[in-house]
């Protein structure tokens, strides 16, 4: 074959820059995900340059031109083919915020059944203990929360010394630890078939309406919401996302007419559920830190509505990153 190469220059080494070009920004970015017009256009340059390398190899005149396409193929090649992508390095990074609200938002009904049992359990602590506050010693499980609310806002609200000096580190760190165990028995519950961890939703509901009842009964919604919101913003729905990962195992594990084996239904969510209960036990580290050193300080030393300012910014930051980071990488 008979090539004229000041003309086969011409037409064909803007293709071979733009392939080297995409090349060097893979080397550099090795994880990197293109979008499909990206990759259409890479494999369409990957093809031209081996067509190319084929007409120039009877060439025997341009070898170092030779040598430029062949190792601009052999690199093209080594990319198409190369699969660091699916055992490469771990990226917390990327993982917190693409593939773990991308995992909430794809089984995002068992979150909402997951906050309609917390609900549910809220409405009956409520009413248990305005039709009979005396349901206060059975329903609520901590001795601190059982004594009268005005009494305990008048001396956490009077302490004169701070009574976690030189401990603040080991309460956020015992704070962590038993609210994970909390989040990981309320998903593993979901292998009765998710009764367990519907159980473990509405209970914790039920405190949670008793107690806000009885602070806001006293007249001591401020110091509820000061105290609460700051942590309980990110606490609360942590939990949540962990009974989302036991409803969806439970799904699994009943199948709904399915029909792909029990076996093979665990393996495909299994995945999912370890980015669910990731990705809360990530958010209970902040949680932790966040009740350690700010929710259990009042006024005087810090004012109430800078708490409650502090918890709802929180809440809306936790919401929109739930509902949107890493949709783009989605789409």
């Amino acid at each position: 074959m008979i090539i004229d190469l000041a003309k086969f220059l011409q037409q064909e080494q803007e293709s071979w820059k733009r392939l080297e070009a995409t090349l060097d920004t893979l080397e550099r970015q090795p994880y990197r995900c293109m979008t499909l017009s990206e990759l259409t256009e890479f494999h369409e340059l990957y093809q031209r340059a081996s067509a190319d390398l084929m007409k120039i190899s009877t060439a025997s005149s341009e070898p170092e031109l030779r040598a430029y396409l062949e190792s601009l193929v052999a690199r093209a090649y080594g990319e198409i083919h190369e699969t660091r992508r699916h055992g490469g390095r771990m990226r917390p990074v990327h993982w917190f915020t693409h593939s773990f609200p991308r995992t909430f938002r794809r089984h995002i009904a068992a979150f909402w059944l997951s906050l309609a049992l917390t609900l549910a359990g809220v409405i009956f602590g409520t009413a248990a203990l305005r039709f009979d506050p005396e349901a206060k010693d059975v329903i609520v499980p901590f001795q601190g929360l059982k004594e009268n609310p005005s009494e305990r806002v008048r001396r956490e609200e009077s302490a004169a010394s701070d009574r976690l000096a030189g401990q603040k580190s080991t309460f956020a760190a015992e704070l962590m630890t038993h609210n994970a165990q909390i989040a990981l028995f309320t998903m593993a519950l979901g292998l009765t078939w998710g009764v367990g961890t519907a159980v473990s939703l509405f209970y914790n509901g039920v405190i949670l309406g008793a107690v806000g009842f009885d602070y806001i009964h006293a007249g001591q919604t401020r110091f509820l919401m000061g105290w609460l919101l700051p942590h309980g913003a990110i606490e609360i729905p942590s939990i949540l996302l962990a009974g989302q990962a036991g409803l969806v195992l439970a799904g699994a594990l009943i199948g709904w007419g399915s029909r792909m084996t029990r076996r093979r239904r665990l393996l495909q969510i299994a995945p999912s559920l370890v980015t669910l209960c990731g990705g809360a036990g990530a958010l209970l580290v902040w949680a932790g830190c966040v009740e350690a050193f700010l929710s259990q300080y009042h006024e005087p030393v810090i004012p109430y509505a800078l708490k409650i300012v502090f918890g709802v910014t929180e809440l809306i930051a936790l919401s929109l990153f739930l509902a949107r980071s890493g949709s783009g990488a989605e789409d």
